[in-house]
């Protein structure tokens, strides 16, 4: 948990492009504002049953501040990284255990399905020379950083038995062909 933590400390004194707002880690913070103060991202703990895992789950939802109405974003264990991007796209990092993260996008004017990358998406995505960073290192995570006309920023790293090191990848996913362009950064592998 608190290499988890230290990733997500990384991520919010990252670089952030200017009309991004900084990264809230939920469920430490209950709610995130949009930066025109339209929307509200919230974090909402299920009701657990005596059966349950209690404190495991949880959710986020956006709500529309003017109107008060509601829709469910999605529902993520442990922590996720949250931060706005312009007035109109939520980009959340949710951290699935140690070893992973994937990245989502979410418009807020929209009620289209989010675009979700993971390293199984990404692994169809990219050229063959940069599939076995994911496919054969135990570490591997997808961690979105902001939206700039419709293009997704992303950092891809990991490490483990292919990259012992670390690897890290720059890529720009385009939101309307479904296309990643990525570089290796200076210094991996």
């Amino acid at each position: 948990m608190l290499r988890i933590l230290a990733l997500v400390a990384t991520l919010t004194v990252g670089p952030v492009a200017t009309h991004s707002s900084p990264f809230v880690v939920f469920p430490k913070s209950s709610e995130l504002i949009s930066p025109d103060g339209r929307f509200a991202v919230r974090n909402v703990d299920a009701a657990n049953s005596t059966s349950d895992f209690v404190g495991t789950f949880h959710a986020l939802w956006l709500y529309e501040l003017a109107t008060g109405r509601s829709r469910k974003l999605c529902d993520y264990m442990g922590v996720a990284a949250a931060a706005w991007s312009d007035n109109d796209f939520l980009v959340v990092t949710q951290y699935v255990g140690k070893r992973t993260s994937r990245t989502l996008v979410f418009s807020a004017v929209n009620q289209q399905d989010p675009v979700m990358l993971d390293s199984a998406t990404l692994i169809r995505l990219l050229p063959p020379d940069l599939r076995p960073a994911l496919r054969e290192n135990d570490h591997v995570f997808v961690e979105g950083s902001r939206v700039e006309q419709d293009t997704l920023h992303l950092s891809v790293w990991g490490y483990g038995r292919h990259d012992p090191n670390g690897f890290r990848y720059r890529c720009q996913y385009n939101l309307r062909e479904g296309a990643v362009a990525c570089v290796t950064e200076r210094g991996s592998h």
